[in-house]
């Protein structure tokens, strides 16, 4: 099982397909490249320097959530991930980094994993959840992550019982040359999920797709 720098969801389409989307990271704060396909490279700074990074200062946006929006959980494993509108139900498998320290990636394209070196769903900051699009020429769990519409409702079931329960507020398409590790990764005053797999089109030479697809989503409720 090959490893990637940065959890970015995805796998190319063919018997090598062991490059997660999860795109690679290095424990560094230089840019690196790793693999959503085969084995070209996915840019991204290191998401442990992005999680460690001092809060940024509060905007106008992110104060409305405060205000408005429901008190974040205390920490719970997430076991589950529902996304009704594009048909996805997948129990989840924890990511977490190897001896390298690039993130570990999962053995096919089921199940989604979410990132354990970042809040868990339900807690204040960014939670990571990430799956492929597609695995040996079948869709995988986020194959249809890119149809995903603003205002689509997402659950995650935790360890001790809740159901967070997410509204998406975006999905957009990143070059992997441009990943934005700080937008993804960084200090948030507020509970946030970001979904990531690949998407854009497919690169038969470097066996890999050329951008992300990122869905961002803010806590709305649990029960």
């Amino acid at each position: 099982m090959t490893s990637l720098q940065v959890p970015v969801a995805h796998t190319g389409r063919r018997g090598r397909r062991q490059l997660l989307v999860l795109c690679a990271f290095l424990a560094s704060m230089a840019l690196v490249l790793t693999g959503c396909g085969g084995g070209d490279q996915f840019s991204a700074n290191s998401p442990t320097s992005a999680l460690t990074s001092q809060s940024p200062a509060p905007t106008a946006d992110s104060v409305q959530r405060v205000a408005t929006g429901p008190a974040g959980l205390v920490k719970s494993t997430p076991t589950r991930i529902e996304i009704p509108s594009i048909g996805v139900d997948s129990k989840l498998m924890g990511l977490g980094l190897d001896q390298t320290g690039a993130m570990q990636v999962p053995p096919g394209g089921f199940p989604a994993g979410w990132y354990t070196g970042a809040p868990t769903p339900g807690e204040d900051g960014p939670a990571v959840i990430a799956g492929h699009v597609d695995w040996d020429g079948e869709p995988g769990v986020f194959f249809d992550l890119r149809n995903v519409e603003e205002g689509a409702a997402i659950s995650v079931t935790r360890q001790d019982g809740t159901v967070a329960q997410f509204e998406v507020t975006r999905v957009s398409a990143f070059a992997k040359a441009e990943f934005p590790t700080d937008l993804i990764y960084g200090s948030l005053d507020y509970p946030g999920l970001r979904l990531i797999t690949c998407g854009g089109a497919f690169d038969e030479s470097a066996d890999s797709y050329d951008d992300n697809i990122v869905a961002f989503a803010t806590l709305v409720g649990s029960r």
